[in-house]
């Protein structure tokens, strides 16, 4: 299970009734942030969320509005006593970045280490999930990313038996390891089916429309994709500045058969957002509209 959590929904400066842009996640114990801007500590707190089991920061970019959270929300990890060391994915320069911003944190009682991306796409496995990072057709170098959970194939006890597995060993092989014992290798299609659908998490914000995006969010359980416009005479504005329109996404979340849109970082200018959805919805019927601190559980497809 896939704990999601939308902390903001903001794009460019924070609202009374809306933070800026930032999404978290929690899986097995470990929690993911995806970007945060100035309020994401606030948004985390209202959400009922905990900042100290946060592993990984996702950065998309390096825009003010992505990171300006950041100083606040380390010195916080360190005032709770937090040891454990602290993952940073993101655009290179990365560690120039966050270096500059600490200059108000500048001591932490935990290690920060760096994956700086500078390739078009990136694999990271981490904590039990697999991070896709895939660059978007922003102003500045940015990227998108995808959480997925795999899960592995259904467990055969008669295949096991079959196999002559003593019983000791079918949990491990269970968990994906390859045993050697005696002079035998037994692995784990031995007992196990072919591997079956997890779950997979996109999120992508400040860009353009690009056939990446699509083929990255292919299939996902959910898609969280900025709609920075509404107004469909704003497209022109949209072009000019690197950012999406409602349909626009509801078109990339159609192309990639996803099986939920939340559109997100919307422009400040933006009220009623509501009303605009009969026509995103014509597009991909699944679309809704992000709000601050909505919450859902991504879990496995039922057999």
């Amino acid at each position: 299970m896939l704990d999601v959590c939308l902390l903001g929904t903001g794009g460019m400066m924070p609202l009374p009734y809306r933070w800026l842009t930032a999404l978290m996640t929690r899986y097995n114990g470990s929690s993911l942030l995806i970007d945060c801007g100035e309020g994401t500590q606030i948004a985390i707190k209202e959400a009922g969320w905990s900042f100290k089991p946060i592993d990984v920061i996702c950065f998309t970019h390096y825009h003010a509005d992505h990171i300006s959270g950041l100083p606040g929300l380390l010195l916080t990890m360190g005032n709770a006593e937090r040891s454990e060391p602290l993952t940073m994915i993101g655009p290179k320069g990365l560690e120039k970045v966050v270096n500059a911003l600490r200059m108000i944190a500048p001591e932490l009682p935990f290690e920060i280490r760096y994956i700086a991306l500078t390739t078009p796409e990136a694999d990271i496995q981490m904590h039990g999930y697999h991070i896709h990072a895939f660059r978007v057709n922003h102003n500045i170098t940015c990227y998108g990313y995808s959480i997925e959970i795999p899960r592995g194939g259904k467990f055969f006890v008669e295949k096991a038996r079959e196999n002559a597995i003593p019983q000791k060993f079918w949990s491990l092989l269970q968990k994906g390891q390859t045993i050697e014992t005696e002079g035998i290798t037994y692995t784990p299609d031995m007992v196990l089916g072919p591997p079956r659908k997890g779950i997979k998490l996109t999120y992508c914000t400040d860009t353009r429309p690009t056939e990446n995006i699509v083929q990255a969010a292919k299939e996902s359980d959910l898609l969280i994709c900025e709609g920075m416009y509404a107004e469909k005479e704003k497209i022109a504005k949209a072009k000019q500045y690197k950012h999406m329109t409602f349909y626009e996404a509801a078109e990339i979340a159609k192309a990639a058969k996803v099986k939920e849109l939340w559109l997100t970082h919307f422009s400040p200018s933006l009220v009623h957002g509501e009303n605009y959805m009969p026509q995103v919805q014509k597009i991909f019927h699944a679309a809704s509209l992000g709000c601050d601190g909505r919450i859902v559980e991504l879990d496995y497809e039922e057999e």
